[in-house]
């Protein structure tokens, strides 16, 4: 080989080397940056919230939060075969969900609360879009053996509505994807890309565990402020178990607490809320 070719070789070999060195420079500086703005646009926006008492990191306003759950409710509906054709079975789960509503904390809040029974009846589930919209499918609805059980799926609900769960999520998940693309931009490898949205996902699904215990723990002061039996909560938990056929996904792995955890502290909250002044 040429000196000449030893030379081109080496110059090339010696130029990738510069300017793979500079390009990560560069991405690491601009992906420090990216991150930064992603933690400062987190904590900063902060807003206590009045029911719960806690300081919440949210990105959206209440009425933001309404207007995604109206325009969600159609897609919800249609996804779980429409809503049931029974007008007194949706009747019923309006007047629970109202009842508790009005006679609880949640009737100070701004949100636009309506409440449907979903066709499904093999899908045994029960969510709530931010804003208000709550749903229970048909499959959970048979399965239930009161009113007070019914009024405990709808206050758990009522409580991610009034915890602004669904707010938390957004801005969590706005925080995650920043991160996620700061740490790919820094440093150029797609299997970061891959380790970052992994923690991303499971920082997340913690998250969401602590939601379903908060939102557990606001059903039942729901549940007592309105006049229903919070004990039948632990009841439904009987009812998911029995379900899932008893067998679910380890605890660490869920969004949702396993329901023995979750009867100790049902039971804990109905310890709390017992002597608590309802509302008038």
């Amino acid at each position: 080989m040429s000196i000449y070719g030893q030379n081109t070789s080496q110059g090339r070999t010696a130029w990738g080397g510069t300017t793979r060195r500079r390009n990560i420079g560069g991405g690491l500086i601009i992906g420090v940056l990216l991150a930064g703005f992603a933690l400062c646009k987190y904590y900063s926006n902060s807003e206590l919230n009045e029911v719960t008492g806690k300081t919440q990191h949210v990105s959206i306003t209440p009425d933001q939060e309404i207007a995604i759950g109206l325009e969600s409710t159609p897609a919800m509906i249609e996804q779980y075969g429409g809503l049931h054709p029974d007008p007194e079975g949706q009747k019923f789960v309006k007047q629970v969900g109202q009842r508790i509503v009005n006679g609880s904390r949640a009737k100070s809040t701004p949100y636009q609360y309506d409440f449907h029974l979903l066709y499904d009846a093999e899908v045994v589930n029960a969510f709530a879009l931010p804003g208000g919209q709550v749903f229970i499918t048909q499959a959970l609805f048979n399965k239930l053996e009161n009113e007070d059980q019914l009024a405990g799926v709808l206050g758990h609900e009522i409580g991610h509505v009034v915890a602004r769960h669904g707010a938390e999520r957004i801005a969590k998940m706005e925080l995650s994807q920043g991160l996620t693309g700061a740490a790919v931009i820094a440093s150029g490898d797609y299997n970061t890309a891959q380790a970052a949205q992994m923690i991303a996902n499971l920082v997340n699904m913690s998250y969401g565990r602590n939601q379903e215990l908060e939102s557990d723990d606001l059903g039942v002061r729901f549940m007592m402020q309105s006049g229903y039996n919070a004990e039948a909560l632990i009841g439904v938990m009987d009812i998911l178990e029995q379900a899932s056929g008893g067998q679910g996904q380890p605890e660490f792995m869920s969004t949702h607490p396993s329901p023995e955890n979750r009867r100790g502290k049902i039971k804990e909250a109905i310890e709390k809320y017992k002597n608590e002044t309802p509302v008038n």
